[in-house]
């Protein structure tokens, strides 16, 4: 690969979490899926360490082992919801004409399935606001879960110039942007997909710009 750019971000993408035993992954799975549980029926507020332990039927203290607190936990949950959504969305992937295109129906896509279960997506994007140092290796694999999701819909990391690269970083900013700003009801539907919609151009002016570039060469 001789795209520098690339090469900085394709090791964070590609290499693996520290392994896991069947019996933790199980563990994980159902810690997870109780903290989703609980906070889409109660929102951020509904989701206590003590229940989360007792509905995922693990002691407290092996809880506080896997995630410190829950904000740890929630942003955890975030990523485990954009995984699996990850995997909804390649088996149908996007068919626009352009990039530009691609990408703003996959995020579009992604902010239907958030917006599905309200409380639960205000509970995490509460979680990511209250984050601090502490939890940066739970919001870098949040990070880095979008980041995939939107470079799949471009065409794959190998595919991305560092243009590209760039205008990602703005999109994903901007995508969480519109959905914080929606669940505080500061945003209608309508002017969110405006948003993402505009933003997702930038990787069409990306090419555009390679274009005149080769033109200009020749």
């Amino acid at each position: 690969m001789d795209n520098p750019e690339a090469e900085a971000i394709a090791p964070q993408h590609l290499s693996p979490s520290p392994p896991l035993t069947e019996r933790q992954r199980e563990r994980r799975r159902r810690i997870l899926h109780a903290t989703a549980q609980l906070a889409c029926r109660g929102g951020f507020e509904a989701v206590q360490m003590r229940e989360v332990a007792e509905s995922s039927q693990v002691a407290l203290g092996t809880l506080y082992r896997y995630f410190p607190s829950k904000v740890h936990l929630l942003v955890a949950t975030m990523h485990d919801q954009l995984e699996r959504l990850h995997g909804t969305l390649r088996k149908s992937p996007p068919a626009g004409d352009t990039a530009g295109d691609r990408v703003a129906q996959t995020l579009m896509r992604a902010f239907g399935a958030l917006q599905r279960e309200p409380r639960l997506a205000e509970a995490m994007a509460r979680a990511l606001t209250f984050a601090d140092r502490s939890v940066s290796p739970e919001v870098d694999q949040v990070s880095r879960q979008t980041t995939a999701i939107i470079l799949d819909a471009i065409g794959g990391l190998e595919n991305a110039t560092p243009a590209q690269l760039s205008a990602v970083r703005v999109i994903e900013h901007t995508w969480l942007s519109t959905l914080i700003t929606w669940l505080a009801g500061r945003a209608s539907l309508a002017q969110v997909r405006v948003d993402i919609e505009t933003v997702c151009r930038l990787l069409d002016l990306t090419e555009t710009g390679q274009g005149r570039a080769a033109a200009a060469h020749v």
